[in-house]
């Protein structure tokens, strides 16, 4: 049997800084004990630059090599990496991977284009899978702390949910000893894959939008049904005369009343 793991580079919620994916490392985690278990032949694979020092972390995470797929310029510009990616997997019998990458952009198809490519079924949102006479069992998260068990014949794409049964173990020693191997690929003359300088995207830094501050309702039920029909006044102050401090220090009490300012 053989089982691939794609893996993509993370990144910090606070500093932004490059990491790996947790639900990349999740998928893997899954991988190792699945591969320990039958005995089968394991690959981490990610498309992208082999010189990221996130790639790496995936080796403290038990990977012993990471095969990392040369993409061109123009396909990671667009975030593709479908074209090489599906011609690399021909012939596995299991692909892992997570959900979604963790950049503020990423869709989430990338697993639904691969599976497509390779003409496999696919299921998402797993949080735990068995292998057994050639098919898997896996359990998929559902909402409302629901959960249901699928079986799916092999060769699959199995989708791993961020908050699969997974516990990552990380060690140092194994990020010394495991290798980044690039690979080069010959996807260029490929429709996906087609250079489209008009399509390439630009990042910048997210900006916060306003919030608009709104008082909470402490009525019942039935006194807001009344106020829809009838005209009632909802109380309240206008504030006219007075300095410009006077009616800040106003409303600056309305705020603090209502908890919409905690100082």
């Amino acid at each position: 049997m053989k089982i691939a793991v794609l893996v993509s580079v993370g990144r910090h919620p606070v500093s932004g800084t490059a990491r790996y994916s947790r639900n990349d490392a999740a998928a893997l985690t899954i991988a190792l004990s699945l591969a320990k278990t039958h005995g089968a032949t394991l690959d981490v694979l990610h498309a992208g630059d082999p010189s990221n020092p996130a790639l790496k972390e995936y080796l403290a995470l038990g990977a012993r090599t990471v095969e990392v797929l040369s993409v061109p310029s123009s396909s990671e510009s667009q975030g593709d990496a479908t074209a090489p990616l599906a011609a690399r997997l021909r012939g596995y019998d299991l692909v892992l991977t997570g959900t979604r990458a963790e950049g503020a952009f990423d869709s989430g198809m990338l697993p639904y284009r691969v599976a497509s490519a390779l003409d496999m079924p696919l299921v998402g949102a797993a949080v735990d899978l068995t292998l057994r006479d050639g098919c898997a069992e896996v359990r998929q998260f559902m909402p409302k702390g629901l959960r249901r068990r699928v079986d799916v014949q092999l060769p699959a794409l199995i989708a791993v949910h961020p908050m699969a049964n997974t516990a990552p173990s990380y060690a140092y020693a194994r990020l010394r000893e495991g290798t980044i191997r690039p690979v080069a690929t010959a996807t260029s003359g490929s429709p996906d894959t087609a250079t489209r300088d008009d399509l390439a995207w630009t990042i910048r830094p997210a900006t916060a939008k306003p919030v608009r501050l709104a008082a909470a309702e402490k009525r019942s039920g039935h006194a807001r049904m009344l106020s829809a029909t009838t005209t009632e006044s909802r109380g309240g102050s206008v504030v006219i005369e007075g300095s410009s401090v006077e009616k800040a220090q106003v409303i600056l009490a309305y705020l603090r009343e209502h908890q919409l300012v905690d100082y």
